[in-house]
Protein backbone atom coordinates (compact mmCIF):
# COMPACT_ATOMS: atom_id res chain seq x y z
CA UNK A 1 0.00 0.00 0.00
CA UNK A 2 1.11 3.55 -0.74
CA UNK A 3 2.60 5.81 2.24
CA UNK A 4 2.08 9.33 1.47
CA UNK A 5 3.38 12.40 3.08
CA UNK A 6 3.38 12.59 6.43
CA UNK A 7 1.58 15.49 7.75
CA UNK A 8 3.87 16.94 10.90
CA UNK A 9 4.41 20.87 11.11
CA UNK A 10 7.39 22.00 9.44
CA UNK A 11 10.33 24.58 9.34
CA UNK A 12 12.97 24.90 6.76
CA UNK A 13 16.18 24.52 8.39
CA UNK A 14 16.39 21.14 7.02
CA UNK A 15 15.94 21.54 3.54
CA UNK A 16 19.30 21.48 1.94
CA UNK A 17 20.16 18.24 3.48
CA UNK A 18 16.64 16.55 2.55
CA UNK A 19 16.46 18.12 -1.12
CA UNK A 20 20.27 16.55 -1.40
CA UNK A 21 19.26 13.10 -0.43
CA UNK A 22 16.54 12.74 -2.90
CA UNK A 23 18.11 13.93 -5.60
CA UNK A 24 20.81 11.27 -5.10
CA UNK A 25 18.39 8.49 -4.20
CA UNK A 26 15.10 9.58 -6.11
CA UNK A 27 16.12 12.04 -8.71
CA UNK A 28 13.36 14.24 -10.50
CA UNK A 29 11.33 13.85 -7.08
CA UNK A 30 13.97 15.62 -4.83
CA UNK A 31 11.49 17.91 -3.00
CA UNK A 32 9.60 15.04 -1.64
CA UNK A 33 11.57 14.43 1.43
CA UNK A 34 11.11 18.67 1.98
CA UNK A 35 7.22 18.25 2.64
CA UNK A 36 7.45 14.65 4.59
CA UNK A 37 10.55 15.56 6.06
CA UNK A 38 11.12 18.87 7.06
CA UNK A 39 12.20 18.78 11.03
CA UNK A 40 9.73 20.20 13.14
CA UNK A 41 10.18 24.26 15.11
CA UNK A 42 12.09 22.02 18.07
CA UNK A 43 14.65 20.73 15.55
CA UNK A 44 13.94 16.95 16.57
CA UNK A 45 10.97 14.86 15.23
CA UNK A 46 8.72 13.16 17.91
CA UNK A 47 9.92 10.06 18.70
CA UNK A 48 13.62 10.61 17.80
CA UNK A 49 14.28 12.17 21.45
CA UNK A 50 15.84 10.24 24.30
CA UNK A 51 14.09 10.31 27.46
CA UNK A 52 14.33 13.62 29.48
CA UNK A 53 15.40 15.49 26.82
CA UNK A 54 18.20 13.60 26.02
CA UNK A 55 18.69 12.56 22.29
CA UNK A 56 18.31 8.99 20.83
CA UNK A 57 21.64 7.34 19.72
CA UNK A 58 20.55 6.45 16.11
CA UNK A 59 20.64 10.21 15.23
CA UNK A 60 22.63 12.97 13.68
CA UNK A 61 22.94 16.60 13.38
CA UNK A 62 23.41 18.47 10.52
CA UNK A 63 22.65 22.17 10.18
CA UNK A 64 21.78 21.92 13.31
CA UNK A 65 19.00 19.43 13.12
CA UNK A 66 18.55 16.16 14.41
CA UNK A 67 18.72 13.46 12.08
CA UNK A 68 17.86 9.40 12.27
CA UNK A 69 21.09 7.96 10.66
CA UNK A 70 20.87 4.79 8.39
CA UNK A 71 21.96 1.68 9.75
CA UNK A 72 21.57 -0.91 7.04
CA UNK A 73 24.89 -2.17 5.08
CA UNK A 74 23.44 -3.05 2.50
CA UNK A 75 22.98 -0.88 -0.97
CA UNK A 76 19.71 0.91 -1.42
CA UNK A 77 18.02 1.41 -4.46
CA UNK A 78 14.89 3.05 -5.79
CA UNK A 79 13.20 2.96 -8.77
CA UNK A 80 12.29 6.94 -10.10
CA UNK A 81 8.98 6.87 -12.19
CA UNK A 82 8.31 9.86 -13.85
CA UNK A 83 4.92 9.57 -15.18
CA UNK A 84 2.58 11.07 -18.07
CA UNK A 85 -0.53 11.37 -15.84
CA UNK A 86 -3.63 13.04 -17.65
CA UNK A 87 -7.01 13.44 -16.03
CA UNK A 88 -8.78 11.47 -18.83
CA UNK A 89 -6.14 8.17 -18.35
CA UNK A 90 -7.83 7.63 -15.20
CA UNK A 91 -4.48 6.72 -13.54
CA UNK A 92 -3.45 4.32 -16.42
CA UNK A 93 -0.65 6.33 -17.02
CA UNK A 94 3.00 4.76 -18.91
CA UNK A 95 5.73 6.10 -17.38
CA UNK A 96 7.73 8.53 -19.81
CA UNK A 97 11.02 8.70 -17.86
CA UNK A 98 12.53 5.60 -15.47
CA UNK A 99 15.77 6.01 -13.67
CA UNK A 100 16.92 3.01 -11.19
CA UNK A 101 19.17 5.40 -8.34
CA UNK A 102 21.28 3.84 -5.98
CA UNK A 103 23.69 4.20 -2.83
CA UNK A 104 25.79 2.20 -0.35
CA UNK A 105 25.80 3.14 2.78
CA UNK A 106 28.87 1.49 3.59
CA UNK A 107 31.07 2.64 0.53
CA UNK A 108 29.06 6.07 0.14
CA UNK A 109 29.01 5.17 -3.61
CA UNK A 110 25.63 6.48 -5.80
CA UNK A 111 24.73 6.45 -8.61
CA UNK A 112 21.60 6.96 -11.48
CA UNK A 113 20.50 4.35 -14.33
CA UNK A 114 18.42 5.77 -17.21
CA UNK A 115 16.17 3.36 -18.71
CA UNK A 116 15.07 3.76 -21.71
CA UNK A 117 11.29 3.41 -22.08
CA UNK A 118 10.97 1.62 -25.49
CA UNK A 119 13.21 -1.08 -24.00
CA UNK A 120 11.55 -4.21 -25.12
CA UNK A 121 11.09 -6.92 -22.48
CA UNK A 122 9.85 -9.86 -20.94
CA UNK A 123 7.11 -8.56 -18.06
CA UNK A 124 6.39 -10.35 -15.43
CA UNK A 125 3.28 -12.15 -15.63
CA UNK A 126 3.06 -10.74 -19.24
CA UNK A 127 4.23 -11.04 -22.76
CA UNK A 128 6.68 -8.94 -23.91
CA UNK A 129 6.50 -5.17 -24.16
CA UNK A 130 7.62 -1.89 -23.88
CA UNK A 131 9.24 -1.24 -20.46
CA UNK A 132 7.29 1.78 -20.09
CA UNK A 133 3.79 -0.25 -20.27
CA UNK A 134 4.56 -2.17 -16.86
CA UNK A 135 3.58 0.81 -14.73
CA UNK A 136 -0.10 1.09 -16.84
CA UNK A 137 -0.49 -3.09 -16.59
CA UNK A 138 -0.45 -2.94 -13.18
CA UNK A 139 -2.53 0.12 -12.83
CA UNK A 140 -5.27 -1.42 -15.15
CA UNK A 141 -5.16 -5.42 -13.45
CA UNK A 142 -4.78 -4.14 -10.16
CA UNK A 143 -1.06 -6.13 -9.81
CA UNK A 144 0.04 -6.47 -6.19
CA UNK A 145 1.67 -2.74 -5.53
CA UNK A 146 0.04 -1.55 -8.58
CA UNK A 147 1.17 0.47 -11.54
CA UNK A 148 4.86 1.02 -9.08
CA UNK A 149 4.63 -2.79 -8.26
CA UNK A 150 4.70 -4.30 -11.67
CA UNK A 151 7.22 -1.87 -12.97
CA UNK A 152 9.39 -2.72 -9.86
CA UNK A 153 9.60 -6.17 -10.33
CA UNK A 154 10.19 -6.27 -14.09
CA UNK A 155 12.92 -3.47 -13.87
CA UNK A 156 14.23 -6.43 -11.20
CA UNK A 157 13.65 -9.33 -13.90
CA UNK A 158 15.65 -7.34 -16.37
CA UNK A 159 18.88 -6.13 -14.44
CA UNK A 160 18.77 -8.21 -12.11
CA UNK A 161 19.04 -5.57 -8.63
CA UNK A 162 16.93 -5.60 -5.69
CA UNK A 163 15.18 -2.61 -5.67
CA UNK A 164 13.53 -1.33 -1.99
CA UNK A 165 11.59 1.99 -3.15
CA UNK A 166 9.85 3.51 -5.47
CA UNK A 167 9.36 7.33 -6.45
CA UNK A 168 6.22 8.73 -8.65
CA UNK A 169 5.92 11.80 -9.65
CA UNK A 170 3.38 13.61 -12.37
CA UNK A 171 5.00 16.17 -15.11
CA UNK A 172 2.80 18.87 -13.48
CA UNK A 173 3.96 18.34 -10.03
CA UNK A 174 7.99 18.38 -11.52
CA UNK A 175 6.53 21.93 -13.15
CA UNK A 176 5.48 23.41 -10.09
CA UNK A 177 8.50 22.15 -8.08
CA UNK A 178 11.02 23.62 -10.59
CA UNK A 179 9.10 26.94 -10.52
CA UNK A 180 8.88 27.33 -6.66
CA UNK A 181 12.58 27.49 -6.38
CA UNK A 182 12.52 29.83 -9.09
CA UNK A 183 13.82 27.46 -12.12
CA UNK A 184 16.99 26.03 -12.93
CA UNK A 185 19.89 26.88 -14.96
CA UNK A 186 20.57 24.97 -18.47
CA UNK A 187 23.33 25.09 -20.72
CA UNK A 188 21.29 24.09 -24.76
CA UNK A 189 24.55 22.43 -26.39
CA UNK A 190 22.62 22.42 -29.78
CA UNK A 191 19.18 23.89 -30.70
CA UNK A 192 16.66 22.15 -30.97
CA UNK A 193 13.54 21.76 -33.08
CA UNK A 194 10.72 20.03 -32.20
CA UNK A 195 7.73 20.84 -34.13
CA UNK A 196 5.70 17.68 -32.84
CA UNK A 197 6.07 18.08 -29.06
CA UNK A 198 2.98 16.49 -27.36
CA UNK A 199 0.67 19.06 -25.38
CA UNK A 200 -2.03 17.80 -22.90
CA UNK A 201 -4.58 16.99 -25.32
CA UNK A 202 -2.50 14.56 -27.61
CA UNK A 203 -2.05 17.29 -30.37
CA UNK A 204 0.76 19.78 -30.77
CA UNK A 205 2.94 21.93 -29.10
CA UNK A 206 6.04 23.52 -31.25
CA UNK A 207 9.07 23.74 -29.30
CA UNK A 208 12.09 25.75 -30.31
CA UNK A 209 15.09 26.09 -27.93
CA UNK A 210 18.10 27.96 -28.90
CA UNK A 211 22.14 26.27 -27.99
CA UNK A 212 23.43 28.45 -25.23
CA UNK A 213 23.35 29.26 -21.74
CA UNK A 214 19.03 29.50 -20.83
CA UNK A 215 17.26 29.79 -17.24
CA UNK A 216 14.32 27.51 -17.65
CA UNK A 217 11.32 27.82 -15.21
CA UNK A 218 9.00 24.44 -14.37
CA UNK A 219 7.07 23.94 -18.26
CA UNK A 220 10.44 24.61 -20.18
CA UNK A 221 12.63 22.55 -18.23
CA UNK A 222 9.94 19.61 -18.80
CA UNK A 223 9.85 20.19 -22.38
CA UNK A 224 14.00 20.00 -22.37
CA UNK A 225 13.76 16.47 -20.93
CA UNK A 226 11.04 15.51 -22.91
CA UNK A 227 11.63 16.48 -26.54
CA UNK A 228 12.79 13.40 -28.45
CA UNK A 229 12.94 15.04 -32.37
CA UNK A 230 15.68 15.42 -34.11
CA UNK A 231 17.73 13.05 -31.22
CA UNK A 232 16.94 9.40 -29.62
CA UNK A 233 15.88 8.38 -26.23
CA UNK A 234 19.44 8.13 -25.37
CA UNK A 235 19.86 11.97 -25.35
CA UNK A 236 17.23 12.33 -23.74
CA UNK A 237 17.72 10.53 -20.93
CA UNK A 238 21.13 12.49 -20.76
CA UNK A 239 19.21 15.51 -20.68
CA UNK A 240 17.30 14.65 -17.97
CA UNK A 241 20.61 13.68 -15.92
CA UNK A 242 21.65 16.87 -16.25
CA UNK A 243 17.81 18.67 -15.46
CA UNK A 244 18.60 16.70 -12.16
CA UNK A 245 21.76 18.02 -11.41
CA UNK A 246 20.85 21.47 -11.93
CA UNK A 247 17.75 21.25 -10.07
CA UNK A 248 20.11 20.14 -7.13
CA UNK A 249 22.97 22.72 -7.76
CA UNK A 250 19.87 25.28 -7.55
CA UNK A 251 18.62 23.93 -4.38
CA UNK A 252 21.26 22.91 -2.68
CA UNK A 253 22.94 26.67 -2.47
CA UNK A 254 22.19 28.25 0.84
CA UNK A 255 20.21 31.01 -0.03
CA UNK A 256 17.19 29.21 -1.40
CA UNK A 257 16.78 28.47 2.56
CA UNK A 258 14.71 32.44 2.97
CA UNK A 259 13.30 31.65 -0.29
CA UNK A 260 11.24 28.50 0.15
CA UNK A 261 10.56 29.28 4.05
CA UNK A 262 7.48 31.06 3.29
CA UNK A 263 5.80 28.62 1.06
CA UNK A 264 6.29 25.30 2.85
CA UNK A 265 2.70 25.25 2.43
CA UNK A 266 2.36 25.29 -1.11
CA UNK A 267 5.59 23.18 -1.34
CA UNK A 268 3.15 20.49 0.83
CA UNK A 269 0.57 21.09 -1.61
CA UNK A 270 2.24 20.33 -4.84
CA UNK A 271 3.81 16.96 -3.12
CA UNK A 272 0.51 15.53 -1.59
CA UNK A 273 -0.76 16.14 -5.24
CA UNK A 274 2.14 15.14 -6.92
CA UNK A 275 4.24 12.27 -5.38
CA UNK A 276 3.56 8.98 -4.18
CA UNK A 277 5.93 6.78 -2.49
CA UNK A 278 6.82 3.88 -0.55
CA UNK A 279 9.68 5.69 1.69
CA UNK A 280 8.83 6.27 5.28
CA UNK A 281 9.94 9.69 6.71
CA UNK A 282 12.02 8.00 9.01
CA UNK A 283 13.98 6.37 5.95
CA UNK A 284 14.02 9.51 4.36
CA UNK A 285 15.62 11.52 7.13
CA UNK A 286 18.09 8.38 8.09
CA UNK A 287 18.97 8.73 4.09
CA UNK A 288 18.96 12.45 4.40
CA UNK A 289 21.93 12.21 7.38
CA UNK A 290 23.95 9.16 5.48
CA UNK A 291 23.90 11.35 1.78
CA UNK A 292 25.42 14.35 3.01
CA UNK A 293 28.59 12.52 2.89
CA UNK A 294 28.30 11.64 -0.35
CA UNK A 295 31.11 12.90 -2.98
CA UNK A 296 28.63 14.43 -5.71
CA UNK A 297 31.83 14.46 -8.16
CA UNK A 298 32.31 10.65 -7.73
CA UNK A 299 28.58 9.76 -8.59
CA UNK A 300 27.98 7.44 -11.37
CA UNK A 301 26.19 8.65 -14.28
CA UNK A 302 25.03 6.17 -17.18
CA UNK A 303 22.46 5.37 -19.84
CA UNK A 304 21.17 2.08 -21.36
CA UNK A 305 21.93 3.56 -24.61
CA UNK A 306 22.84 2.56 -28.79
CA UNK A 307 26.05 0.18 -27.34
CA UNK A 308 23.19 -1.91 -25.02
CA UNK A 309 20.51 -2.58 -27.36
CA UNK A 310 19.38 -2.70 -31.03
CA UNK A 311 17.07 -1.73 -32.95
CA UNK A 312 13.78 -3.45 -33.97
CA UNK A 313 10.50 -3.30 -35.13
CA UNK A 314 7.61 -5.89 -33.76
CA UNK A 315 5.51 -7.74 -36.62
CA UNK A 316 2.57 -5.09 -35.23
CA UNK A 317 5.05 -2.75 -37.04
CA UNK A 318 6.37 -0.57 -32.90
CA UNK A 319 9.66 0.24 -33.20
CA UNK A 320 11.12 -1.05 -29.94
CA UNK A 321 14.76 -1.64 -28.83
CA UNK A 322 16.28 -5.42 -28.31
CA UNK A 323 18.05 -5.27 -24.65
CA UNK A 324 21.99 -6.47 -25.41
CA UNK A 325 22.07 -8.46 -22.03
CA UNK A 326 25.25 -8.58 -22.01
CA UNK A 327 26.00 -5.04 -22.61
CA UNK A 328 23.49 -3.94 -20.41
CA UNK A 329 25.00 -6.16 -17.51
CA UNK A 330 28.04 -3.97 -17.91
CA UNK A 331 26.41 -0.86 -18.24
CA UNK A 332 24.37 -2.20 -14.98
CA UNK A 333 27.63 -3.07 -12.72
CA UNK A 334 29.65 -0.03 -13.78
CA UNK A 335 26.95 2.08 -11.61
CA UNK A 336 26.10 -0.49 -8.85
CA UNK A 337 29.41 -2.62 -8.87
CA UNK A 338 29.45 -6.35 -9.92
CA UNK A 339 31.13 -8.12 -7.07
CA UNK A 340 28.23 -6.43 -4.70
CA UNK A 341 25.26 -7.35 -7.31
CA UNK A 342 27.01 -11.28 -7.26
CA UNK A 343 27.51 -11.35 -3.62
CA UNK A 344 25.19 -8.99 -1.53
CA UNK A 345 22.00 -9.84 -3.84
CA UNK A 346 22.23 -13.43 -4.30
CA UNK A 347 22.19 -13.95 -0.26
CA UNK A 348 19.16 -11.24 0.09
CA UNK A 349 17.49 -13.64 -2.15
CA UNK A 350 17.79 -16.72 -0.69
CA UNK A 351 16.48 -19.03 -3.29
CA UNK A 352 15.47 -22.62 -3.57
CA UNK A 353 16.62 -24.44 -6.35
CA UNK A 354 15.77 -27.81 -8.25
CA UNK A 355 17.57 -29.31 -10.59
CA UNK A 356 16.51 -31.59 -13.77
CA UNK A 357 18.50 -33.09 -16.28
CA UNK A 358 16.29 -32.66 -19.60
CA UNK A 359 19.72 -34.80 -21.28
CA UNK A 360 20.82 -38.16 -22.05
CA UNK A 361 23.72 -37.67 -19.78
CA UNK A 362 24.10 -40.23 -17.05
CA UNK A 363 24.51 -37.71 -13.35
CA UNK A 364 24.43 -34.27 -15.43
CA UNK A 365 21.61 -33.36 -12.85
CA UNK A 366 24.01 -34.51 -9.72
CA UNK A 367 27.12 -33.20 -10.59
CA UNK A 368 25.81 -29.58 -12.01
CA UNK A 369 24.32 -29.53 -8.41
CA UNK A 370 27.54 -30.30 -6.48
CA UNK A 371 28.96 -27.23 -8.39
CA UNK A 372 25.98 -25.01 -7.75
CA UNK A 373 26.54 -26.00 -4.18
CA UNK A 374 30.08 -25.30 -4.19
CA UNK A 375 29.37 -21.44 -5.57
CA UNK A 376 26.87 -21.23 -2.56
CA UNK A 377 23.51 -21.56 -4.07
CA UNK A 378 20.79 -23.69 -2.36
CA UNK A 379 19.98 -26.68 -4.37
CA UNK A 380 17.26 -28.73 -2.52
CA UNK A 381 16.20 -31.16 -5.00
CA UNK A 382 17.90 -33.13 -8.31
CA UNK A 383 16.77 -35.96 -10.72
CA UNK A 384 15.87 -36.17 -14.48
CA UNK A 385 13.29 -33.96 -16.23
CA UNK A 386 10.18 -35.70 -17.75
CA UNK A 387 12.00 -36.24 -20.99
CA UNK A 388 15.52 -36.32 -22.13
CA UNK A 389 15.40 -34.22 -25.30
CA UNK A 390 15.24 -30.69 -24.32
CA UNK A 391 17.54 -28.53 -26.61
CA UNK A 392 17.59 -25.43 -24.50
CA UNK A 393 18.36 -25.25 -20.98
CA UNK A 394 15.63 -23.11 -18.72
CA UNK A 395 16.03 -21.39 -15.83
CA UNK A 396 12.00 -21.41 -14.70
CA UNK A 397 11.13 -18.48 -12.06
CA UNK A 398 8.83 -19.73 -9.65
CA UNK A 399 8.97 -17.04 -7.62
CA UNK A 400 10.62 -13.58 -8.34
CA UNK A 401 14.11 -14.57 -7.52
CA UNK A 402 16.25 -12.32 -10.78
CA UNK A 403 19.50 -11.98 -9.40
CA UNK A 404 19.86 -15.33 -8.31
CA UNK A 405 18.76 -16.26 -11.81
CA UNK A 406 21.39 -14.28 -13.44
CA UNK A 407 23.93 -15.65 -11.35
CA UNK A 408 22.80 -19.02 -12.34
CA UNK A 409 22.87 -17.94 -16.45
CA UNK A 410 26.41 -16.76 -16.21
CA UNK A 411 27.77 -19.87 -14.30
CA UNK A 412 26.30 -22.09 -16.33
CA UNK A 413 27.34 -20.61 -19.75
CA UNK A 414 23.43 -19.87 -20.82
CA UNK A 415 21.89 -16.65 -22.22
CA UNK A 416 19.68 -14.73 -19.80
CA UNK A 417 16.93 -15.62 -22.95
CA UNK A 418 16.77 -18.71 -20.78
CA UNK A 419 15.37 -17.01 -17.91
CA UNK A 420 11.81 -17.85 -17.72
CA UNK A 421 9.36 -16.04 -15.68
CA UNK A 422 6.42 -18.30 -14.76
CA UNK A 423 4.85 -17.25 -11.60
CA UNK A 424 3.94 -20.46 -9.23
CA UNK A 425 3.15 -19.74 -5.57
CA UNK A 426 2.37 -23.27 -5.11
CA UNK A 427 6.03 -24.58 -6.47
CA UNK A 428 8.44 -26.23 -3.88
CA UNK A 429 11.40 -24.43 -5.28
CA UNK A 430 12.08 -20.51 -6.34
CA UNK A 431 13.73 -21.62 -9.27
CA UNK A 432 13.41 -24.93 -11.01
CA UNK A 433 16.26 -25.47 -13.46
CA UNK A 434 15.85 -27.74 -16.65
CA UNK A 435 19.21 -28.76 -18.23
CA UNK A 436 18.99 -29.02 -21.60
CA UNK A 437 21.43 -29.84 -25.00
CA UNK A 438 23.06 -26.55 -24.78
CA UNK A 439 24.81 -27.10 -21.22
CA UNK A 440 28.42 -28.23 -22.02
CA UNK A 441 28.07 -29.12 -17.82
CA UNK A 442 30.01 -27.92 -14.70
CA UNK A 443 33.50 -27.45 -14.59
CA UNK A 444 35.42 -29.63 -12.61
CA UNK A 445 34.94 -29.06 -9.11
CA UNK A 446 38.99 -28.08 -7.29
Amino acid sequence: MTRKKSRMPAIMTGVLVLVFVVIIIAGGALLLSVARGILSDSGALPGLSGSEGEESPNIERHFGQVLPYWTGVERVNVLLLGVDERPQENGMARTDTMMLLTLDPTTLQAGVLSIPRDLWVPIPGYDQGRINTAHRLGEMYNYPGGGPGLARETVEYNLGVPIQYYVRLNFQGFVDLVNLIGGIDIYVSEPINDPLYPDNNYGYDPLYIEAGQHHFDGEMALKYARTRHDSNDFQRADRQQQVLLAILERVTSLNMLPQLAPRIGELYSIMDESVSTDLTLDEVLALAALAVKVDRSQIRFAVIDHTCTENYITPEGAQVLIPLRERMREMRDYVFGAAEIAQQTVEQESATIGVLNGTERVGLAASTTEYLQAQGLAVATFGNADRSDYATTSIILNRSKPTTAARLATLLGVPDTAIISSPNAAAGQDILLILGADYAGPPAIP
